[in-house]
């Protein structure tokens, strides 16, 4: 029996139809499958410009498998990233689309195709682009996912958080972010198609005239920017962090997850040869991985009523005795996190250097520092801690305890030209592109349009005030 029309009404199937062949049903695309299925990592270059510090993001095909991390616990999020998830999986072809296995599944039943999930520790050999709505604290978990890798993927982020200074698009805006991002390094130029013959006759052409849609995108015609259009690319530094025992042995794999949301990976390297091998073989030769922090480490007196102290050593030459709450070395990422509640400089993100903060310090002395990014930096919990036990966090999503004769070392991550003509380290941020109204000129430069704003409008930096302020 079959239920017809709206008002409800029941009727029998005439008796032929009972003979006839069954109707085929069409199974469910609402499902999960498993993300180690798909190709690997799609790697971009970054190419450099003549008019800003920023990169140009160039893919030499269309990225295929996007991570989304929406903000957690936010039923609106949640609904954008299904809208999100929607028109890009609608628009643009072949795209796979990732989620975390939380977030997976419960939203897999809102979307009419099928998603990927995994551990995530597969996602730093599959994901070629990650995409996050929230706020700063979503970015930072998204790039906590590649902590433990010197590559990590571009990521495009959209404020929908508490503060967003690190979030560069709004929301309404992510069908033109999405494109710009997707269609970078679609075009070619002309004179790369061409002989030398042939450039003096292309040459005075329009710019759009110059340049030649990609074969690996001639699927989403329709969608160019032309050939100088690009994502620019922040390329944000990080910490490498390193956590020693007394013997001066790597205890890394102490650093536990802050909550049990925090995915829990491993912290060694075995070698491919070896990976076949006995086990004990293997933790044999197995090394531990530095953790890498996009905003800073912390070191400080946890539920201890007395001040920390920790001695505070530079490229191995002892720089001084901190007795403070805690003291914290933070990238210029970082510098406008805990650091600048803890006083510290505010540094602008292009600024290649390491910044040490104390927390409340005893000594009025002692102001923070600026070192060079390719300093190391050792702590060095002093014996006058008296067996007490302080605390190490890693961007607030790695913990451990640390006592007596333990050492943390930190060093800034470098971010250089790679040989075959890439670059490496660095967690690269897709800024967004001012759009200028017509006839404006150029009078800000594209490095400091978000940052400068950020400042000011979320900041409120050196915000008047008073009557009629």
């Amino acid at each position: 029996m079959f239920r017809l029309g709206a008002s409800g009404s029941h009727r029998c199937l005439p008796a032929h139809f009972h003979s006839a062949r069954s109707f085929s049903t069409t199974p469910s695309r609402r499902e999960i499958l498993d993300a180690s299925s798909l190709p690997n990592r799609l790697l971009p270059r970054y190419r450099e410009s003549s008019t800003s510090s920023l990169l140009s993001l160039q893919w030499p095909e269309p990225p295929r498998n996007v991570l989304i991390i929406p903000k957690l616990h936010n039923p609106k999020v949640t609904a954008s990233a299904v809208s999100f998830a929607n028109h890009i999986h609608s628009e643009y072809p072949n795209l796979n689309l990732v989620f975390e296995r939380r977030i997976a599944s419960t939203i897999h039943e809102s979307l009419p195709f099928p998603i990927y999930t995994s551990d995530a520790s597969q996602f730093p050999d599959k994901i070629d682009l990650v995409t996050t709505l929230g706020g700063d604290g979503t970015i930072l978990r998204a790039a906590s996912l590649f902590s433990l890798h010197e590559s990590v993927p571009p990521i495009l982020s959209f404020s929908m958080g508490t503060l967003g200074f690190l979030g560069e698009w709004k929301f309404e805006e992510y069908k033109r972010a999405w494109r710009e991002v997707y269609m970078s390094g679609s075009h070619v130029a002309m004179s790369d198609l061409q002989g030398p013959h042939t450039q003096v006759a292309a040459h005075g052409r329009p710019e759009e005239e110059q340049s030649h849609l990609h074969h690996n995108w001639e699927g989403v015609r329709g969608k160019s920017m032309g050939l100088t259009r690009s994502s620019k690319i922040l390329l944000r530094n990080r910490l490498k962090v390193g956590l020693y025992d007394a013997a001066g042995v790597n205890i890394n794999e102490r650093l536990m997850p802050t909550s049990i949301a925090e995915p829990q990976q491993s912290t060694t390297r075995i070698p491919p040869g070896l990976r076949s091998g006995s086990r004990r073989k293997q933790e044999d030769v197995a090394t531990s991985l530095p953790f890498h922090a996009v905003n800073e480490l912390v070191i400080h007196r946890g539920p201890n009523t007395h001040l920390a102290i920790i001695d505070v050593y530079v490229n191995n030459h002892f720089l001084t005795e901190a007795v403070a709450d805690g003291i914290l070395i933070s990238t210029p990422t970082g510098s406008t996190a805990y650091s600048l509640s803890a006083g510290g400089s505010i540094m602008h993100p292009l600024v290649k250097t390491l910044l040490i903060t104390p927390i409340c310090a005893r000594s009025l002395s002692f102001r923070p520092l600026g070192l060079p990014l390719n300093t190391k930096v050792t702590f060095k919990l002093s014996e006058k801690n008296r067996g007490r036990e302080l605390e190490v966090s890693i961007d607030g999503k790695r913990k451990a305890g640390v006592t007596v004769g333990m050492e943390i070392r930190v060093e800034g991550e470098m971010i250089g030209r790679t040989p075959d003509g890439g670059w490496a380290g660095g967690v690269p941020s897709v800024i967004r592109s001012p759009i200028k109204a017509t006839g404006e000129q150029d009078g800000i430069a594209e490095d400091d349009d978000g940052w400068v704003g950020g400042l000011i409008g979320l900041l409120k930096f050196n915000y008047p005030f008073g009557e009629g302020q």
